[in-house]
């Protein structure tokens, strides 16, 4: 069963979160984290990507990185913009993009139970950036950025939320992307009662968004067991949703070239995986429908029976099937986590900018996807498989720096 702690969150002053919280530091490149902090002291960027502050040949990965992010999360304590509240609590943080809203619970998760399987994940993780985290973590001795977890809808979590939700919000604001967030405190004891009492009845959490963060929670735990000093650090920063909320997007792959092939010769190929109907539409509308796009035009290919005639439920995605009939002997990439000839493109960017890129002829043609639904996730995850690369886009973004937990 799953264990969800109440804690005391450092974080913005309500007048200055807008200026504060800002998108992961893992959605953007330096440049772009340069151009969005720009004039803006109070950007959570300064410590999330503090790199941005240095000069652009410092490799962000280096010693002097990491001091300056927690020199900058210092000075924003120091100068009273983020604030440790008076005492532990559970709260809620609801988003709203545009007709989609989402409420989950910010707590804090239990490391072990990440270690025993209680909280699953479905993708592996890349050493470099799980390092980077940690490092990160112990920089500035606090988890900044939340995991983004999942759990089987619950009535009574749901009237509960009802309930907080009626009443006055801590923070609200609307950030420059359109996406509403809005913040409530729990710390009366009777819901913080309630609240550990119906996540004891929940068996799993699933990780929809945040595996390097919950791995480097994890590791960072671990030393500092080992080591006596445990602190705070057996449990991790999380925002967990109803899985009846969540908004996954495709994740949709541009090609650089035809491996040598023409348009026609690869429509012809495609034709044996795939029934082709042209004029095609850009978004799939079901699940085994692709759209394609080559020489200014769209094509709908939807899988012929035979290639997803199975039960096993990773097999079954659409991510696999592409891979497993398409990318690899038609386009000749083996793998695509380390192909420089293939890329990932969020949904969030729409079927627009698969057009621009390869009506430039930055890319060749383009997929788009037919976004993974949250049940195929909680399966897979269920039977400990692995997802492919990229097959998930989870919208909206958790905002960094509007929940923070100190470790000690």
């Amino acid at each position: 069963m799953a264990t969800v702690r109440p804690f005391a969150a450092l974080r913005p002053k309500p007048e200055l979160a807008s200026r504060v919280c800002e998108l992961p530091y893992d959605v953007m490149s330096s440049s772009e984290a340069r151009k969005i902090a720009a004039g803006n002291p109070l950007s959570f960027l300064h410590v999330s990507k503090p790199e941005i502050d240095l000069p652009e040949s410092v490799d962000p990965y280096s010693d002097e990185v990491y001091a300056k992010g927690r020199e900058n999360f210092e000075r924003l304590i120091r100068e009273g913009v983020l604030r440790c509240d008076a005492r532990p609590a559970f709260y809620l943080y609801r988003q709203v993009m545009g007709g989609h809203t989402q409420t989950g619970l910010v707590a804090l998760a239990s490391c072990e139970e990440y270690e025993r399987g209680v909280i699953r994940k479905h993708e592996l993780t890349r050493p470099d950036k799980e390092q980077d985290r940690v490092r990160h973590i112990e920089a500035l001795n606090a988890q900044t950025g939340p995991a983004f977890l999942t759990y089987r809808a619950s009535d009574r979590m749901d009237d509960l939320v009802r309930r907080i939700t009626a009443g006055p919000a801590d923070v609200d604001f609307t950030a420059s992307d359109g996406v509403r967030h809005t913040a409530w405190t729990i710390d009366s004891p009777e819901p913080v009662r309630e609240i550990e009492e119906i996540f004891a009845g929940i068996p799993t959490l699933y990780i929809a968004d945040g595996h390097h963060r919950s791995a480097a929670a994890a590791r960072v735990h671990a030393r500092r067991k080992a080591e006596g000093c445990e602190g705070a650090s057996g449990f991790f920063l999380s925002v967990i949703f109803p899985h009846n909320q969540m908004q996954i997007l495709p994740y949709n792959r541009v090609l650089k070239d035809l491996n040598g092939l023409t348009g026609a010769a690869l429509l012809q190929k495609l034709d044996g995986v795939f029934i082709i109907s042209s004029p095609g539409v850009a978004s799939p509308r079901r699940k085994h429908e692709l759209g394609f796009y080559i020489e200014g035009r769209w094509h709908t290919l939807t899988f012929r029976p035979r290639f997803a005639a199975t039960s096993d439920p990773i097999e079954k995605l659409d991510v696999t099937l592409l891979q497993k009939y398409v990318l690899d002997p038609i386009f000749g990439i083996e793998d695509p986590r380390t192909s420089a000839r293939v890329e990932f493109v969020g949904g969030i960017r729409g079927t627009a900018e698969l057009e621009r890129l390869v009506d430039s002829g930055q890319c060749a043609c383009a997929f788009s996807m037919f976004p993974t639904s949250i049940e195929d996730l909680m399966t897979i995850a269920d039977r400990g498989g692995i997802m492919p690369p990229k097959s998930t886009w989870f919208e909206p973004k958790l905002r960094d720096a509007m929940f923070c937990h100190v470790l000690s």
